[in-house]
């Protein structure tokens, strides 16, 4: 994609999209050829950040691909030429991560095809071979910032193991991938990768790490010691997550045990533990939310597993359970960017309900960011991405990881952009003026913070209705589902969505906020605390509301219906007119309230 295209597009919205930080349309692009992935950025000596990534004039494994480093010293707003650390014009070099030691050597780990395979023992395969996945894990290093690399590659030693066996080659050639950015425990330096075998009638894939216990003080890359782990023949592996179980990373906890995550094509990641550095694993599980104990959704996308300074972690993935990827898939997949922040007990990682952390707009919806990089410096936060045909580099919004790292904490209604608040007596009246909204089709949103108990759960019940005659405005009613569920209409377009079933019970108290977030063009629902996830009756807990598109033409779609906008409808909002219970509170917003917001408000009123 034209690179130059994607900044045009982001200037002519950047009055609608009010230069939302989410909007990958607005964030800064770091430079490649064609295809672009995995770029990974550490910060220099200097101060400058080099991003690796890898990088080639067609797509994904197509001739020409190699790995690449570029640097910048504002930032990530310019970036200089792209640098070869390996030419084009060689074999696949490819997934490349960086790391940078205390001398400020920097080091890159790759794959590279140096055996040139081409096929299977010199016979023609009617199975696809992705030949970046072949040959040797190498690496490479810099001694001045980025800005050239040392000559020689250096292979990392990799054994033959029991899947490694089972391939096509019969583990003379090796299968393999990584996107794990070193991490160092101790005194010691560890990253994953994913080992794989494919066969037409067998397919299997597991984790494996290496370590080094001198990677950090070794100058000489031929006296680099290293460890490949787990010691048995047998890599980070559940049955329950056959087949697809790749891209794992490793990171380590307060006492240097050993957490990895990885993505599955189960619609759940998938985590594991090692109490004995590296040698044994845990049987892996899904990874779960500290406060349901819900297991965390994901389609197959790649999961970074961050740990911030202070011991703590961030997450990202996508909160769906969608396994179509491309065009069969729905919009949504990896469109939509998630964190979720982590904190260890019991030696175990528990994870916060999640807030959109980045989301990408362009006419393929199909796309999404994937590969993601996250950089603290000078105590913000940035993060680049990959969508494949660009690489976007963002700076977060601090009180939307503030917010992720105190949500179990926080007991404080949020008070910005409170444009109506009702309490029980002034609910009794049974009508309210309705505050003008904020014009969806220009990215603007709201929210409606409301406390009610239900009688019972029977479908047809107003909670709330600002519907004008042409049905403009929004309305919560019960469902045939025994859900709750939000219409919005300008009165030419309209949109809903709903609770999870069984979150809002009969006779009790139920807080629910649904969150109209103009930007991704999502509705999302948080009942008593909860991010509505689609438990196990939907991949999604959320909806968008999108304009309709064409059908699928080459590899753009073309945008022909027209976005919701203004759903204030009439000038009254009904309260309670045809509902068994009761509204004990209500609250409108003229913006979205990020997620930790909806829980904050939640803790406050217990």
């Amino acid at each position: 994609m034209n690179p130059f295209l994607i900044l045009g597009l982001a200037a002519s919205l950047s009055c609608a999209q009010a230069q939302d930080p989410r909007n990958l349309q607005n964030a800064h692009l770091i430079p490649k050829e064609g295809y672009v992935d995995q770029p990974y950025i550490v910060i220099n000596k200097n101060g400058d950040w080099v991003c690796t990534l890898t990088t080639g004039p067609g797509g994904e494994s197509q001739p020409g691909q190699h790995v690449v480093a570029t640097i910048s010293s504002d930032k990530g707003r310019t970036w200089s030429p792209l640098v070869d650390i390996e030419p084009g014009s060689g074999p696949e070099a490819s997934w490349v991560v960086p790391f940078i030691v205390p001398s400020g050597r920097i080091y890159v780990f790759y794959d590279y095809n140096g055996d040139h395979i081409k096929d299977i023992d010199g016979k023609p395969s009617a199975q696809k071979i992705h030949t970046a996945l072949l040959g040797w894990y190498v690496f490479k290093y810099s001694d001045d910032g980025g800005k050239t690399w040392s000559d020689k590659r250096f292979r990392l030693p990799m054994s033959a193991a029991a899947l490694d066996r089972n391939n096509a080659w019969g583990g003379r050639v090796l299968q393999f991938w990584g996107i794990d950015k070193p991490e160092v425990v101790g005194k010691d330096v560890v990253f994953g990768f994913t080992r794989m075998s494919s066969k037409p009638s067998k397919r299997m894939e597991e984790g494996w790490l290496y370590r080094s216990d001198n990677l950090l003080t070794e100058t000489d890359p031929e006296k680099i010691r290293w460890k490949l782990l787990p010691e048995t023949e047998r890599g980070i592996r559940g049955d329950v997550f056959e087949p697809a179980q790749q891209e794992h990373n490793i990171s380590p906890l307060a006492n240097g045990d050993l957490c990895c995550i990885y993505r599955t094509t189960a619609g759940y990641l998938a985590s594991a533990y090692s109490r004995d550095g590296g040698r044994t694993w845990s049987t892996p599980e899904s990874p779960t939310y500290a406060s349901s104990g819900g297991k965390l959704k994901s389609p197959c996308a790649c999961p970074p597993l961050w740990r911030l300074p202070d011991g703590r972690f961030l997450l990202w993935y996508h909160n769906n359970s969608l396994l179509e990827r491309g065009s069969k898939a729905p919009v949504g997949g990896r469109n939509v960017a998630w964190l979720s922040a982590g904190k260890e007990k019991a030696g175990i990682i528990q994870w916060s309900q999640p807030e959109i952390v980045a989301y990408h707009s362009l006419d393929n919806r199909d796309r999404g960011p994937s590969y993601p990089d996250l950089i603290i410096d000078g105590g913000e936060y940035y993060i680049s991405c990959s969508v494949k045909e660009y690489a976007p580099v963002f700076k977060v919004e601090k009180p939307l990881i503030e917010g992720l790292l105190q949500q179990d904490e926080v007991r404080q209604v949020a008070e910005k952009g409170i444009v109506l608040m009702a309490d029980a007596a002034a609910l009794e009246k049974g009508s309210l003026v309705m505050p003008r909204l904020p014009d969806l089709a220009k990215g603007g949103g709201f929210s409606l913070d409301l406390w009610v108990n239900l009688d019972d759960l029977s479908p047809g019940q107003v909670l709330v209705d600002s519907r004008n005659a042409k049905g403009a405005g929004m309305a919560v009613t019960t469902t045939d589902a025994g859900t709750l569920q939000l219409k919005i209409s300008d009165g030419t377009t309209a949109a809903q969505w709903a609770t999870d079933s069984g979150v809002v019970k009969a006779g009790e108290p139920c807080h629910v906020v649904f969150i109209v977030d103009g930007g991704p063009k999502i509705i999302s629902v948080v009942v008593s605390g909860r991010l509505c996830d689609g438990g196990v009756a939907r991949p999604f807990g959320w909806g968008r509301f999108l304009a309709k598109q064409d059908k699928r033409a080459g590899k753009e779609r073309k945008t022909v219906g027209p976005d919701i906008g203004d759903v204030s409808g009439s000038e009254a909002l009904e309260v309670a007119p045809a509902m068994k219970g009761k509204v004990k509170s209500l609250r409108i917003y003229d913006r979205y309230l990020r997620t930790s917001e909806a829980v904050g408000n939640y803790r406050a009123s217990l």
